[in-house]
């Protein structure tokens, strides 16, 4: 049997979302062992002048405990 646990992160990107989400799994797979999913519970972005400067995302990554 197997047990998962998810843990919540915030990742950031002034590429895009798709680059905040490939850093914020990059990263939580550093600390994290046996990553399996994530999960983009929402987007947002930073304006200034009109202008989106950073791109973020709220993740919920899944991680399976080892024995």
């Amino acid at each position: 049997m197997s047990v998962a646990k998810v843990t919540e992160i915030i990742s950031s990107s002034k590429q895009g979302f798709d680059d905040a989400v490939a850093k914020g799994v990059k990263r939580a797979s550093k600390t994290l062992k046996n990553v399996t999913s994530a999960w983009v519970q929402s987007q947002q972005v930073v304006v200034c002048d009109g202008k989106i400067k950073e791109y973020r995302v709220n993740l919920k990554v899944t991680f399976v405990l080892s024995d």
